[in-house]
């Protein structure tokens, strides 16, 4: 413990110390209106250090699982936090508009005021549209999936319009899931799932071709039916596909409902709200509704790669590490 104390001192509590304290020199020249000569060499200063100290998180090769867990965990927060240290700075140094680009603080405190708003733009918008369509759309083509795998025809006849639907602009087939199932929530589900369903057809054909034929030859050797070697022995194969398309399609469908939101909607909606409020020049809100629709795309991209750890930790890909 003693041998790796030191070591840890002098890798990054030494940048830590000062980035902090260029973080609190940095806001008090702000507070103070003092932005010279000396501020944005005390801005730059604090980028290189900030960036040397990201740099020996990340490459820190802790013994332990637990540390390894602090150490990725570490590096996106101190990557983060330098972005916005520099944004706020910026932002406020060079007296930017906030109609162009408000700063960080600027935001939060939009975000701290309108809660109940952006709470009810988020259920409108995530909670309804986003996990209908997305249940809908994923467990659709999961399941085109394993019917077009099981016959040619429907390979060769029903593969090629999904690809054609996939194709489909959003501008294009928003109007018209409006006009087809109304202004509420259920036609940006219906855009959810046009673009949902092609990423996870074809990721689960893909997954489904990826077990070799020793394991193929060994399952007719025990005399598995073809429903058994599908549920034995392909579908586990083709898991890391399968996620793989669920996580794409985790952020897609947030874009899709967001998007689609703009061609009709009631007055509720993540959508609806950035495109009322650029009209009149909020863009702090506008700013807020991204920020809190980021923060749900990267929770649900989070809780998928941890459902997929512990679905697929038998892969290769996970016992490396």
């Amino acid at each position: 413990m003693s041998a790796i104390l030191p070591r840890l001192r002098g890798g990054f509590l030494v940048p830590l110390i000062l980035s902090l304290a260029g973080i609190a020199a940095l806001f008090a020249s702000l507070e103070r209106g003092e932005v010279d000569a000396f501020f944005w060499l005390l801005l730059v200063a604090f980028w290189l250090v900030a960036w040397q100290l990201t740099a020996r998180l990340a490459g820190l090769r802790p013994h332990h699982a637990w540390g390894a867990r602090v150490a990725d965990t570490a590096v996106p927060i101190a990557f983060g936090v330098t972005l916005l240290v520099l944004w706020e700075c910026i932002v406020r140094g060079l007296a930017v508009p906030s109609v162009l680009l408000p700063p960080p603080s600027a935001i939060g405190a939009r975000i701290a005021g309108s809660l109940p708003i952006l709470w009810a733009d988020f259920r409108q918008t995530y909670l309804k549209a986003v996990l209908a369509g997305y249940a809908i759309g994923c467990g659709a083509g999961f399941l085109a999936a394993i019917l077009i795998d099981r016959s040619p025809f429907l390979k060769r006849g029903l593969l090629p319009v999904g690809n054609l639907v996939s194709a489909l602009p959003i501008i294009g087939i928003a109007p018209i899931m409006v006009m087809w199932f109304g202004f509420d929530w259920p036609s940006k589900a219906a855009v959810v799932v046009v673009m949902t369903f092609f990423p996870m057809l074809v990721n689960t054909l893909a997954g489904l071709t990826v077990a070799g034929a020793m394991e193929r030859d060994l399952m007719k050797t025990y005399a598995a039916s073809d429903r058994q070697a599908l549920l034995k022995l392909r579908l586990p194969a083709a898991l890391p596909f399968v996620f793989n398309a669920l996580k794409i399609n985790s952020t897609l469908a947030l874009i899709g409902a967001i998007v689609a939101e703009f061609f009709g909607t009631p007055i509720v909606g993540m959508g609806f709200r950035i495109s009322a409020e650029i009209g009149r020049m909020n863009t702090d809100m506008v700013w807020a509704e991204i920020a809190v629709a980021a923060l749900a795309g990267s929770l649900g991209y989070g809780l998928l790669s941890v459902v997929e750890r512990l679905s697929t930790f038998w892969h290769p890909s996970f016992r490396a590490r």
